[in-house]
């Protein structure tokens, strides 16, 4: 192969950080959106947020940049700075005259006492804090059981589940702390911390923490009496022996297998589905380490009479601004550059100061634009969908996609994906995820357009009717759905039940 230069024009689409930057905000909830700025905050000292106080009119504190410019020469060091002046009417006041209630300065009544003021949070213990503080309650025989015990409760998952084997915990301690044990040792530990809170803790699998739960309940309630014990005794008996029977709801098959009468099924049943399959779950601390996500709505949408109103939460538009001592340094460096020429140090603050001001500027021009964007794209969802905002009957949902939002918002797909990406508007009928409102379309037997959420509420409803103990197939499904007029294929009909978390007939299967 011969290798040589040459040139070729090519046409590309490249997009400017502006638009990079809009697109990433454009995807930042509003829960996430005030941690956003903050971060931005804290990497550009040019940007700061502002109070609500009424807006104080500087226009007579205002510097005229240009002034004294004729003095540069264009030989002169400072040509690249005169020719790139920058205006401070561009950068702060540009934004006064677009939206002067969007970006505002301390009024007269400002107390900065009242900044930095932050909210209380309660102390609470780790899930694996409240472990260790139960050690001292195991008869453990010396201080190499205490490390392999503290080994053990560190593996953890969030659930209370212990998912790493007895080998890998004893090779654990040889490489982490150079303690020789092995996985005899290890087994035996693990057996005393089964013992502690919660009951079913380090269970390795859902089989051992039920079994674990049930032995501890019958070794510690003494009064039981005769049926209570007997369905407890058998429980244990079904998790212990036939487990896979009872996970997949094969009843005929216990009572056969175990010779007793449908009442005792029942009841030994009824003695599993009191445990709890997840022990760490009932720990606060522990939930909260997990990450408990509050849905903060992005729009606010109320039914005033017939009139939809559309609001965007206040979050989604903060109050920016460029920092007052940016201003007063760029005043200050330009008036010198007119009476002397600035040194490199100088010149370097100069032009940093500008490239602040300028990515402070982007910055609040992309926040403004996404509150634009976000509300032009709502707006079009609650025109499209205005028959559900009004009802709220989920039936009145009509099919659309995100093209149909584009062509009526004159925006991109693209855009509209990430404007409906992890976005919730607050209703009068609950908060909805904006996702919700889209769907496929499919024509019912009378030829009408309908959407795919009316059938997988219509199949919700079928199967929450049904009887419990023969519950509906996903053919008899399909045929009863047929007989209400959604001709639809049984392997749809399998593909909404799993969309709605909806089990088989199977494990719907109740006694």
């Amino acid at each position: 192969m011969r290798t040589g230069l040459g040139q070729k024009q090519l046409l590309l689409q490249k997009l400017s950080p502006q638009q990079i930057q809009l697109m990433k905000l454009l995807q930042v909830p509003t829960a996430l959106l005030e941690q956003r700025i903050k971060e931005e905050i804290e990497l550009n000292p040019a940007l700061e947020e502002v109070d609500t106080e009424p807006l104080e009119d500087n226009s007579e504190s205002e510097i005229d940049l240009n002034a004294g410019n004729e003095e540069e020469t264009p030989e002169s060091d400072e040509n690249q700075y005169s020719e790139d002046a920058v205006d401070l009417d561009d950068y702060y006041n540009g934004y006064m005259e677009d939206d002067p209630a969007s970006y505002k300065e301390r009024g007269e009544t400002y107390n900065p006492d009242e900044e930095g003021k932050s909210q209380p949070l309660a102390l609470e213990s780790s899930f694996h804090e409240f472990m260790e503080q139960q050690l001292g309650l195991l008869e453990l025989e010396n201080d190499t059981q205490l490390k392999i015990a503290k080994q053990i409760i560190g593996s953890l998952d969030e659930d209370g589940y212990l998912r790493r084997e007895p080998y890998g915990i004893a090779d654990d301690l040889l490489f982490s702390q150079n303690i020789f044990t092995d996985e005899k040792e290890v087994l035996d530990v693990l057996r005393k911390i089964q013992r502690l809170d919660p009951p079913g803790i380090a269970a390795r699998d859902l089989q051992e923490c039920l079994l674990i739960q049930l032995q501890l309940k019958l070794d510690q309630d003494e009064e039981l009496e005769d049926q209570d014990l007997a369905s407890l005794k058998l429980a244990i008996k079904i998790v212990k022996k036939q487990f896979e029977a009872f996970s997949k709801k094969h009843f005929d098959k216990l009572q056969r297998s175990l010779n007793i009468s449908e009442k005792q099924l029942k009841n030994a049943i009824q003695e599993v589905l009191k445990l709890n399959p997840k022990p760490a779950s009932g720990h606060v601390a522990g939930a909260m380490e997990r990450g408990l996500q509050y849905i903060i709505p992005d729009f606010i949408l109320q039914n005033r009479d017939g009139e939809l109103e559309l609001a965007l939460n206040a979050r989604n538009a903060p109050d920016l601004r460029i920092s007052d001592s940016f201003r007063e340094m760029l005043r200050g460096l330009n008036d010198q550059r007119r009476v002397n020429k600035l040194s490199r140090q100088q010149r370097d603050t100069l032009q940093f100061i500008k490239q602040k001001i300028e990515s402070a500027r982007w910055f609040v021009d992309a926040i403004k634009q996404r509150s634009e964007t976000m509300s032009k794209t709502m707006l079009a969802i609650m025109d499209y969908q205005r028959e559900y905002f009004l009802s709220g009957d989920q039936k009145k949902i009509r099919p659309m996609i995100l093209q149909d939002i584009a062509e009526r918002t004159a925006l991109d797909v693209s855009t509209i994906s990430r404007v409906v990406n992890s976005k919730y508007v607050q209703t009068e009928y609950g908060v909805k995820r904006l996702k919700e409102f889209f769907s496929e379309s499919l024509q019912n037997a009378d030829g009408e357009e309908i959407s795919t959420l009316e059938v997988k509420k219509i199949l919700a409803e079928i199967i929450s009717e049904e009887d419990k103990k023969r519950p509906h197939s996903d053919d008899r499904l399909t045929q009863i759905l047929e007989e209400k007029g959604y001709p639809i294929a049984r392997r749809t009909v399998a593909k909404y039940r799993e969309q709605l978390n909806i089990p088989k007939a199977s494990l719907r299967k109740q006694l």
